[in-house]
């Protein structure tokens, strides 16, 4: 269900509520649970509508869902009482959601801590930013509120580093380049991202070389900003898209097993407690460097 909104200065669960046939305590729970989303992204219940603002309901939502603690292997890089800093195979979702609620890294780490922030939403606890699934690497988890808000804060003022590998189509002749290109929803596919001047934000990706094939480029993404599918969006863009891409690649997949070539190699911050700035690298998986040796032979 999507509503295009045509008023302004109302509080998004009222405007809701007054649209709706649904309680008030289900839409606040769907709207704290991430259901609800406007222009492509989550809003808490206070959000104040605008005209054009365009709102999407999960129609699917289950406000009896229980997530169930999973004794699921993690690949843990760094631990104390505070966060942990986790390796996400690809293939593994975050967190879970509609016809997904089982088998998720939320899953796993309710199974290995019993205490996570709750920022947010009950089923995204510990959750202070997001990999696509079949995006591999670094993510750091919060064991509570504060460290939750003050890493968040981080995140938006772009202090953290966050660099990926990335092997794309195409050989990249500028040995460095920065892409800055707002991105917003797809209007003709809302379940994918665009580079478009409507309903969008600032994004912005820096690129570097490391190796050219023949007929592809292996490169390190440094995100600036964090929108959702930014590298693969921003690769597609300049028509570069990601090797195996299901979604905005234009080429045949090679491996329909393994998702995009995309892995989150680095990643640091300052410790909200310590103030103490942590990076921790991690190699790309097994499956990725397998995809790559089928470029070996054509080295550039």
């Amino acid at each position: 269900m999507i509503i295009n909104v045509d008023d302004n200065n109302i509080r998004i669960d009222k405007y809701l509520i007054d649209k709706l046939s649904m309680s008030r305590s289900k839409l606040q729970k769907m709207i704290n649970n991430g259901n609800v989303l406007v222009n492509g992204n989550p809003v808490k219940n206070s959000y104040i509508v605008k005209a054009d603002d365009e709102i999407s309901i999960d129609e699917n939502y289950d406000d009896e869902i229980k997530i169930v603690p999973e004794n699921i292997q993690l690949d843990i890089i760094y631990e104390d009482e505070y966060l942990l800093v986790v390796n996400k195979p690809s293939g593994m979702v975050v967190h879970p959601a509609p016809g997904n609620y089982s088998g998720t890294l939320v899953n796993a780490l309710m199974y290995h801590c019993n205490n996570l922030s709750k920022v947010n939403s009950e089923i995204r606890p510990g959750i202070v930013h997001r990999i696509d699934a079949d995006t591999s690497g670094l993510l750091v988890i919060a064991k509570n509120d504060d460290v939750h808000n003050k890493l968040a804060e981080q995140i938006k003022n772009h202090t953290v580093v966050r660099k990926y590998i990335a092997l794309v189509w195409g050989v990249i002749n500028e040995d460095s380049a920065t892409i800055d290109a707002p991105i917003g929803r797809d209007k003709n596919n809302r379940k994918k991202m665009c580079v478009t001047a409507d309903n969008s934000k600032e994004a912005i990706t820096h690129i570097k070389v490391l190796k050219r094939y023949n007929n592809a480029t292996l490169i390190e993404c440094k995100l600036e900003t964090g929108r959702t599918h930014q590298i693969r969006v921003h690769m597609e863009y300049i028509n570069h898209p990601v090797v195996n891409d299901p979604v905005y690649g234009n080429k045949k997949l090679l491996d329909h097993d393994f998702g995009q070539m995309l892995h989150a190699k680095t990643l640091g911050f300052i410790h909200p407690i310590t103030n103490e700035y942590l990076e921790f690298n991690s190699n790309v998986p097994e499956e990725f460097t397998k995809l790559e040796e089928k470029f070996n032979l054509e080295t550039k």
